[in-house]
């Protein structure tokens, strides 16, 4: 009897002592994680502005799929809001603040637990963007302190989670800024126009630096003599090698009219004529257009078409990268010149 009035004293003496260890624990907590993605800030600050798109990276969502959420009409933004209900019980977040690009700032409610803060940064680098999530309060009840105290800590309950919840954000990022798809629109019929222009030649690993030094000199071209562009830039393709990638090309800006140019420089100004073409389109990064001038080739071949001899095929390219961050939303138009009956 003795020795059970002895441990009772002494296992009253342990929860004390345990109560007491948690209770002078501080009472707020930071945890946060961070990870470099090589993936444009816009594109990321897009994917974790809209709720929606939780479900595909949520470390939460992978360990208990059937996690029961429930969206608004609003899900992104400031206001925008969704719940959830799971095995440990239901809670909810809601976007407080936006900079756009920059940071995002979230309520998330949980059970009766004070609310915490759940914010974002994106920070661009040489590599791509520090992306950094993190959960903060100062008011970390009895409870929660429990739990962290017996799991080593709130950075070794949460970090881990957070951390999982990156790589998978990373992956799902990547792999959407990869996705195309190539649409053979059938035969047309193309306007022409006016258009100032450069002729030079590239190979597939330059292809792109040498398109932006052309387009540049033209704009630069263009805005000291206050020509308005009258269009998207395009390319014609004089000559394709696809066996190595060579190509001699002009890369052109349309104009409302013809341009006299005089001076010393090597733009020129040319006119498309209105003619009869195929036409295909690109959804997705430039790096596929390769295969998407495959395909159309193919279907050149296939359906017996005829290319013209005398205009050359060119590319348009209708959405400009400034305002598209994500190069899968990127479309180009392919347009093979067909000989006329």
């Amino acid at each position: 009897m003795k020795a059970l009035k002895y441990i009772v004293i002494v296992l009253v003496v342990l929860l004390i002592t345990s109560f007491t260890y948690v209770a002078v624990q501080p009472n707020s907590y930071d945890v946060q994680r961070t990870r470099t993605i090589n993936a444009p800030a816009a594109v990321l600050f897009n994917t974790v502005n809209d709720f929606k798109n939780w479900e595909t990276w949520s470390p939460w969502v992978e360990k208990e799929p059937d996690l029961q959420i429930t969206y608004p009409e609003n899900t992104s933004g400031v206001g925008g809001s969704y719940s959830w209900v799971g095995e440990d019980g239901a809670g909810n977040m809601k976007t407080l603040a936006v900079s756009p690009y920059d940071s995002i700032s979230q309520d998330m409610q949980f059970e009766d637990f004070p609310p915490s803060n759940i914010y974002w940064t994106f920070s661009k680098t040489e590599k791509g963007t520090d992306v950094t999530w993190g959960i903060k309060s100062n008011k970390m009840p009895f409870v929660l302190k429990f739990y962290a105290a017996i799991s080593g800590g709130m950075d070794k309950m949460v970090g881990p989670d957070f951390e999982r919840g990156l790589e998978r954000l990373d992956s799902v990022v990547v792999n959407n800024m990869k996705a195309y798809n190539v649409t053979i629109n059938g035969i047309t019929e193309y306007g022409g126009g006016f258009y100032l222009y450069k002729t030079t030649n590239a190979t597939s690993s330059n292809i792109s630096e040498v398109m932006g030094q052309q387009y540049g000199s033209i704009g630069m071209f263009m805005g000291q003599h206050n020509i308005a562009m009258n269009g998207m830039p395009f390319t014609i393709y004089h000559d394709m090698n696809f066996e190595n990638g060579s190509v001699i090309m002009s890369n052109g800006m349309p104009v409302k009219e013809k341009v006299v140019v005089t001076g010393d420089t090597d733009i020129l100004s040319g006119y498309m004529p209105k003619q009869k073409v195929l036409k295909a389109t690109l959804k997705g990064n430039y790096n596929n257009l390769p295969k998407a001038w495959k395909t159309t080739m193919t279907y050149i071949a296939d359906n017996n078409l005829e290319q013209s001899t005398v205009n050359k095929p060119f590319e348009i390219y209708t959405t400009d990268p400034g305002n598209y961050p994500n190069p899968a939303d990127w479309v180009t138009e392919i347009y093979i010149p067909l000989k006329e009956e």
